[in-house]
């Protein structure tokens, strides 16, 4: 494939991605990037694989350029994921105590574009689109009913990017990158008209159909091969700015909705001829988007929805630890495997608000394999995070509206299983 014919490919791969960008593991970005990644809890800092490594660390651009040879990688994925999404409210006053499904639509599929070239012994360059994250609810019984809300409730938020990249070796042992982030976000809210009243903006709240938003942030990375066995990777993504405008009287500073900034650092260790090791630490800093960390308690401060520094879903910063262990079974074949543990990122009093958005899975594991067949190789993976419960402690409030929330508990859960295919070749 020539360059000319990559461009006018990535942007009909764009376009794809969109209705079926919404995927979340850690909190509501996805768990790593790439199938051969997400085969390995998402191990990929300092452990690059495939076309997509630029969406984990773009420093790995030049490891994949260089393992391609005089040839570019080209790298074409497809996951299906089902998360399935619930609530309950408890010890209410205003209703009974009652659980809600919020699985309106079950099933996301997700595809994945790579591409990367090498441009001179010491320069490469890259092209990947993927899916960063995204959060689906659907509750055809609304669980705010008993507070005056109507209709169906949830929301549905889509992240794209689209990150062109270049990494360079300035020694043989050493590589840096630099990655730019073209965000493109979409948003969806209804049935949350309960809270106009409690909102800056209340036209601007609920039911305002899709509204979009498109952003540019930076992604740096760095990896270094300490000795033939160890190699070590650091990678820093800057916070992505973003507005949906058809919701300001919903996030806080007038719709402001920012991709956070986040990084991480790596390890990968060949522990023997045939196995490699590695580990990842990922901190993902939620609380510094104001729609995603302020407390809704705000509002029992007097700050009203959409308001500058206003409420929000309350989560905290997560931070991730993964594992991941390959093991090349023969010279066709190569098996792995990868574990993670987050952080909560939804504290217990936070819950109410959380029930259109419960990111709460906080393990997974994943089982992965490469076969190489001729000219290109296969990759599959199967992902699952155990269902997590988050239970509602002092989450309802018994103030506001003028007759209160009624008090007690809102509990919300989640759990996910993926499942991925991609085929890689060089060209």
């Amino acid at each position: 494939m020539r360059p000319q014919h990559l461009t006018r490919l990535a942007p009909l791969l764009a376009l794809g991605l969109i209705p079926c960008a919404a995927q979340a593991t850690n909190g509501y970005f996805s768990h790593g990037y790439g199938v051969k990644a997400l085969g390995q809890a998402g191990v990929g800092i300092a452990w690059s694989q495939d076309a997509l490594a630029a969406a984990t660390n773009p420093a790995g651009t030049a490891l994949v350029a260089e393992q391609a040879g005089p040839q570019a990688r080209l790298d074409l994925g497809l996951s299906w994921f089902a998360p399935r999404r619930s609530a309950e409210i408890q010890g209410n006053a205003f209703g009974a105590d009652a659980s809600y499904s919020g699985n309106g639509r079950k099933n996301f599929f997700i595809p994945e574009f790579g591409y990367v070239r090498a441009l001179s012994p010491r320069l490469s360059a890259g092209l990947a689109v993927y899916g960063n994250g995204g959060m689906n609810t659907e509750y055809a019984s609304n669980p705010y009913a008993r507070f005056g809300a109507s209709g169906t409730a949830g929301v549905n938020l889509e992240q794209l990017f689209v990150a062109p990249s270049i990494a360079w070796k300035p020694g043989a042992d050493h590589s840096l990158g630099l990655a730019a982030n073209i965000a493109y976000q979409r948003f969806a809210a209804q049935g949350l008209g309960l809270f106009a009243g409690f909102s800056q903006a209340p036209g601007q709240l609920s039911d305002r159909g899709t509204d979009s938003s498109l952003g540019l942030g930076l992604r740096l990375g760095w990896q270094a091969r300490l000795s033939p066995e160890l190699t070590l990777g650091l990678s820093w993504a800057s916070k992505v700015h973003g507005r949906f405008k058809d919701y300001a009287g919903l996030f806080a500073d007038g719709g402001r909705f920012d991709v956070p900034e986040n990084y991480g650092i790596g390890l990968a260790w060949q522990a023997g001829r045939d196995w490699i090791l590695g580990a990842d630490v990922q901190t993902i800093r939620y609380s510094r988007v104001a729609a995603v960390g302020h407390s809704l308690a705000r509002l029992l401060q007097g700050q009203p929805l959409g308001a500058a520094e206003g409420p929000g879903f309350g989560w905290r910063d997560l931070t991730v630890l993964k594992l991941a262990v390959s093991h090349q079974l023969s010279r066709e074949l190569t098996l792995r495997a990868g574990i993670s543990h987050a952080r909560q990122p939804v504290p217990a009093g936070e819950t109410l608000f959380n029930i259109l958005a419960p990111g709460v899975v906080q393990d997974h594991v994943s089982l992965g394999a490469s076969w190489q067949l001729g000219g290109g190789e296969l990759s599959g993976y199967l992902a699952y995070a155990p269902g997590k419960t988050v239970r509602g402690s002092g989450s309802i409030p018994a103030g506001l509206p003028p007759a209160g929330f009624g008090g007690g508990n809102a509990h919300v859960r989640l759990q996910e299983t993926l499942l991925g295919i991609s085929y890689g070749w060089r060209l």
